[in-house]
C-alpha cells in the first residue's frame, strides 16, 4: 500500500493519470481485503502450512484492518463522506478524481498572473498557496485545516487562492523555457512549470519548503509575515484575519 503511495506521486507530478484518487482508494480497499483474508488464515503461501488457530493477535489484527478497511470504502464515493480525513495526505488531492464533477473538489487558480488579475479586479489580498503535488503537509492542510469553517469563510470570501506547485513537471512552452540569473548570480535553467514556481518562491520569499503561505496586495505587497505548515486551524485563521485587518488599514 505504501509503495503505491509512492508511485502516486510519480504519478501527480507527471500527470500520467494512472491512479486518480479513487482508484488509488479502491487499490487500498483490495490490499485491506487481502490483509484480513491472510492474517484469519482464508488465503495463505504456498510455503506456509494450513492455520489451524487463529491466535488473538491475528484476530485483533484482522479486526483492525477490517476495520480500516470499510473506512476506505466511501472513499471512492463522490459525496462528502469521501473525503476521509484520517488518511488525509496520502491519496491523491480530491480533485485528481475520476469523477467529472468531484463534490469535495474547490479548484483555485494556478497561475500567478491570472490570479493576481483577478485580485486587482475584485481589489482582495492575494493568497500565494505554495504547494506540490507530492506534498504530505499540504494534502493535510488541504482536508483538514481549509475545511474549517472559519478558514474556509475567511478562504472563499475574503481572498483570491492561488496554488502553485513547484514541482509540477509539465514543460513550458518554448518561448518561455529561460535561461534566469538570481538574485545571487547563479543561472538556472526554467523548463517547467515546477521550476518557474519554485524559483519565483525562492526569489520572493527566500525559502523553499512546502507548504508556504504568503499574502500580498492587489499591487505586490506584502500583508504580513508568511507562515508554513499550520495543523491548528485557529492559529491559521487567525493569521488570514491578522492579514485582513492589515489589508483594510
Amino acid at each position: 500500500a505504501l509503495a503505491f503511495k509512492f508511485l502516486s506521486n510519480a504519478d501527480l507530478v507527471k500527470h500520467w493519470g494512472l491512479l486518480k484518487r479513487e482508484v488509488f482508494v479502491g487499490i487500498w480497499i483490495v490490499i485491506g481485503i487481502a490483509t484480513v483474508l491472510y492474517l484469519w488464515g482464508r488465503i495463505r503461501f504456498p510455503h506456509e502450512a494450513p492455520v489451524q488457530k487463529l491466535s488473538k493477535g491475528r484476530k485483533f489484527t484482522g479486526l483492525a484492518f477490517l476495520a480500516f478497511t470499510l473506512y476506505l470504502i466511501p472513499g471512492v464515493t463522490n459525496t462528502p463522506l469521501a473525503k476521509l480525513q484520517l488518511i488525509s495526505g496520502f491519496p491523491p488531492p480530491t480533485c485528481y478524481s475520476v469523477y467529472a464533477k468531484p463534490v469535495n473538489c474547490e479548484e483555485p487558480f494556478k497561475d500567478y498572473e491570472t490570479a493576481l488579475a483577478y485580485a486587482r479586479k475584485v481589489n482582495k489580498p492575494l493568497l500565494i498557496d505554495f504547494t506540490g503535488w507530492a506534498c504530505v503537509n499540504c494534502r493535510r492542510m488541504e482536508e483538514n485545516v481549509w475545511v474549517n469553517p472559519r478558514v474556509k469563510q475567511l478562504m472563499t470570501e475574503k481572498f483570491v487562492l492561488v496554488s502553485l506547485y513547484v514541482d509540477d513537471r509539465t514543460l513550458l512552452p518554448p518561448n518561455e523555457q529561460i535561461i534566469f540569473t538570481t538574485k545571487e548570480g547563479v543561472q538556472k535553467e526554467i523548463r517547467t512549470v515546477g521550476d518557474r514556481w519554485a524559483t519565483f518562491e525562492t526569489e520572493n520569499f527566500r525559502n523553499n519548503s512546502q507548504p508556504w503561505y504568503a499574502i500580498v496586495t492587489p499591487d505586490e505587497r506584502l500583508v504580513n509575515y508568511p507562515v508554513g505548515y499550520t495543523p491548528d486551524a485557529n492559529a491559521f485563521a487567525d493569521w488570514l484575519q491578522c492579514a485582513l485587518d492589515a489589508f483594510v488599514r
